[in-house]
């Protein structure tokens, strides 16, 4: 909410507004006084580390009664307030949308009471809202993700992953209670980012009987090899009567039936708490920007909008309809229609049921799984993911060690259901990764893919993983054997892969950079007068450096993609000087590795050191390879394993495409495919196609989504600079949105 709050200040003072804070939510509306004052751009600093929300938030009797809204609108008119920006739940959206919808009428009971003058009714005629939803739940409907969710799922996965360490020495069964009394998706996620082998949620009961599923699951999982089990429950999990399942009644059931040590942990308030994640923060700032622009461009006949996630774009939907799906959904399972509970929910949603379901349930094809590249975080449980859905279908499922050099050496061998137990949560690569690439290799490698019978190949790794495939495409024309359908999935921090906005591993590394980031500023506010340089990786791709910089609000982030000459260096060193005066007397800039082959981080830290003796200190830190290491983010946990679905999936059905007299013969431009994240949806593109849209000097895409975001992370830098307003989201209707495309 922080990171919001900080982005609506921010953007609405650089267009010019006055920005208000309103204290304890619509408490302080109401109460007003002291509790609305004006915002400065001091006043949100140091603010985007901070869990929970700086100015309060308060649930409010007094606004649900018409007499508190005559209070709050008198409140606003006074200070000349016509643009609210609300960030709560439906309860807080549904409650400014009647403020919005009765406000003529509180505004004429005011004149006529001789509150307010005919002159400050008429500068007030009308009111703007926005909604922003805060809720960890991710109970709203119409948006993928709302402020709040990601940092909750980092706080239970922290726990999940501490539980498990301990579970496995003692063989244990652990039921864990997360949060979700209306909304499975804390749950869901959970389970899938962390390889439960049940989950419970409200949307979608158990089956008859399923105490016996259960037992029975609990009991194979455990002859197959697993010292653990874990059981993931929403607190507001049913059965098909809605009877409620508490995690007590789970508990004594597996000790009763089988007489396992069962552990129950309830997290309670926990998942609430702590230091916001790195997507949340970039996340909160792209919707506040996106609100002030929503306000700013309102008239009277515009609805109240709320701006929500779809894929990875910024949308605006009628706030109204949102809130009533959002009920819909409510009724919906207090009627027992839970499928119509489930579509309502949305895309998103739904893909992580339908993975779960394939994922935790026990024409054969033989596909190979490798990992090529550097490691990244989330790569084995894409490994996982592969391997467990190609066993469902039927499939024999090869594992690659050591990417193709491992390939073209033999280092190949048969995973079964439990080689892959306990891969999601571990970062690196399990199977071994390098950055050879095949085309010197093609006779070695095709005469495995005949000795193996290989039919099909999952690639998942970085560029290298994207130019081997090319080199494949190449070597079909020399070698029958290369005709295999294959499909990349990228895994790289550097998200340099053409074809996706995002890599497995992306989301890890940036909350690495902002954890360091976190405890850099930390001392710099201790010592006051203190500029860091700090270099990140990526290559020549700069979307580490920009949304870590975004993520931790730095003065500059400086990149390949967008050139800087000595006179911007100048500029930043001269903003600094000028930010020292203020009460804000710390800077933090980010430098890509590779952003300019003469200016590097030490010059860089030399001319700041020199240029700001006697006004401030510099420190450069390099960051290096501790940001592709680590535990995966449950962001990533979640996007690898269903790509690793999805792409499994795919595999299937190009397999049977492929099949010609008796073998397998893929020569077509789509059986060798890139799968990526494009704006709103997981698709495939053919590896040949993409090669247009590749700086192959570079090794990144020609065209980057992330580059439209620069501008922001300026602004809230109090750059002057102009905003490209010309790619703003428009106001849509949930309808259209539910029948639209995949998103994760």
């Amino acid at each position: 909410m922080n990171a919001a709050v900080r982005a609506v200040v921010r953007v609405g003072i650089f267009t010019g507004a006055r920005v208000f804070f309103v204290h304890e939510g619509y408490q302080g509306l109401v109460d007003g006084g002291d509790n609305i004052r004006e915002a400065t751009w001091e006043s949100v600093s140091m603010m985007l580390q901070l869990g929970g929300t700086v100015i309060g938030s308060a649930r409010c009797k007094d606004f649900r009664e018409r007499e508190g809204r005559l209070r709050a609108a008198h409140n606003l008119v006074k200070r000349g307030i016509t643009n609210l920006c609300v960030i709560g739940g439906d309860g807080s959206l549904t409650g400014a949308d009647t403020f919005r919808s009765e406000w003529s009428d509180l505004l004429s009971d005011l004149q006529k009471a001789g509150k307010i003058t005919a002159e400050e009714a008429t500068k007030s005629s009308y009111l703007n809202i926005v909604g922003l939803v805060g809720s960890i739940d991710n109970d709203f409907c119409g948006t993928d993700m709302t402020i709040g969710t990601d940092s909750a799922l980092h706080r239970i996965i922290e726990i999940v992953d501490a539980i498990t360490t301990t579970a496995q020495s003692h063989q244990r069964t652990f039921v864990l209670e997360v949060m979700g009394r209306h909304c499975g998706y804390l749950a869901l996620v959970t389970s899938l980012s962390c390889g439960a082998d049940w989950v419970f949620i409200p949307e979608c009961p158990p089956d008859d009987n399923w105490e016996e599923h259960l037992c029975r699951r609990l009991s194979e999982t455990r002859t197959r090899g697993s010292r653990l089990n874990i059981i993931i429950v929403a607190e507001g999990a049913i059965d098909k009567t809605g009877k409620p399942i508490s995690s007590e009644d789970i508990k004594n059931l597996v000790v009763k039936r089988l007489g396992y040590d069962t552990r129950v942990t309830v997290l309670g308030h926990v998942q609430r708490g702590g230091t916001p994640s790195a997507f949340d923060r970039i996340l909160g700032s792209r919707m506040g920007v996106e609100a002030v622009m929503a306000l700013l461009e309102g008239t009277p006949d515009t609805p109240a909008c709320v701006v929500s996630l779809s894929g990875n774009q910024a949308v605006r939907l009628p706030l109204m309809e949102c809130v009533q799906m959002t009920k819909d959904v409510t009724k919906a399972m207090n009627d027992r229609k839970f499928d119509e509970a489930m579509k309502l929910r949305g895309r998103s949603f739904m893909n992580n049921w339908e993975v779960y379901k394939l994922l935790a349930h026990s024409s054969i094809h033989t596909v190979a799984v490798m990992n090529v590249g550097a490691p990244a975080a989330g790569m084995n449980a894409a490994v996982r993911s592969t391997v467990r859905i190609g066993l469902i279908q039927g499939n024999r499922v090869l594992v690659v060690h050591d990417g193709f050099e491992g390939l073209a050496k033999g280092q190949i061998e048969e995973a079964g259901w439990s080689y892959v137990g306990g891969w999601t949560g571990q970062g690196g690569s399990k199977l071994g990764t390098k950055r050879t690439l095949p085309k010197k290799s093609f006779e070695q490698i095709s005469a495995n893919i005949t000795k193996f019978n290989i039919q099909g190949l999952v690639i998942i790794g970085g560029f290298e993983a994207y130019t081997g495939g090319l080199e494949l495409m190449e070597g079909r024309k020399l070698f029958d054997e290369l005709c295999i359908p294959f499909v990349v999935i990228p895994a790289t921090v550097s998200n340099n892969v053409p074809g996706s906005d995002f890599s497995v591993g992306t989301d890890t590394a940036l909350n690495t950079i902002c954890t360091t980031c976190d405890r850099i500023k930390q001392s710099a506010a201790g010592t006051k007068r203190r500029v860091f340089i700090i270099e990140t990786m990526g290559g020549y791709c700069g979307y580490l450096a920009t949304m870590a910089g975004l993520a931790a609000g730095a003065d500059a982030a400086y990149i390949f993609e967008e050139p800087f000459t000595i006179r911007d260096l100048q500029a930043n060193v001269e903003h600094l000087v000028q930010k020292m005066k203020t009460t804000v007397k710390r800077g933090l800039v980010l430098r890509n590795e590779k952003c300019n082959e003469n200016y590097t981080t030490d010059f860089i830290f030399n001319l700041y050191s020199e240029e700001g003796k006697g006004i401030f200190d510099s420190r450069k830190n390099v960051l290096g390879h501790m940001q592709q290491g680590g535990s995966p983010t449950p962001f990533d946990r979640n996007f690898a394993t269903k790509m690793g679905a999805k792409a499994m999936n795919w595999m299937s059905g190009k397999i049977k495409e492929s099949y010609r007299n008796g073998r397998i013969f893929a020569n077509t431009p789509d059986s060798g495919c890139v799968l990526g994240m494009r704006k709103r949806a997981l698709v495939f593109q053919p590896v040949t196609e993409l090669k247009e849209q590749t700086d192959f000097d570079h090794r990144i895409p020609k065209e980057q989504w992330w580059l439209k975001l620069r501008p922001i992370l300026k602004i809230l830098a109090k750059y002057e600079i102009d905003l490209d307003t010309s790619e703003h989201a428009h106001l849509e209707h949930i309808s259209r949105k539910r029948s639209g495309e995949a998103s994760i």
